[in-house]
């Protein structure tokens, strides 16, 4: 994965939030806990279809082999 560096301001309040995270998982550094932080919201708020590995599982089903049903009975004609 690609590691990009960004200048980011914060507050003193965040910046206390920002070292109890470090110190509480143990943490090298903040840009560890913000890292932290960010896989922590993405995996409890975002919605699957914003994730990139949902992105990837689609383009994956995408690109397989698919048979055409025009009904349900001959879907179950098929697979019986």
């Amino acid at each position: 994965m690609k590691t990009i560096q960004s200048l980011i301001e914060i507050n003193e309040h965040q910046d206390r939030v920002l070292n109890i995270v470090k110190a509480k998982y143990g943490l090298k550094n903040k840009s560890e806990a913000v890292e932290f932080i960010t896989k922590t919201y993405e995996e409890s708020f975002l919605e699957p279809e914003l994730r990139p590995e949902f992105v990837e599982k689609l383009e994956k089903i995408r690109k397989g082999k698919y048979i055409k049903f025009s009904s349900i009975e001959e879907l179950r004609k098929a697979t019986s």
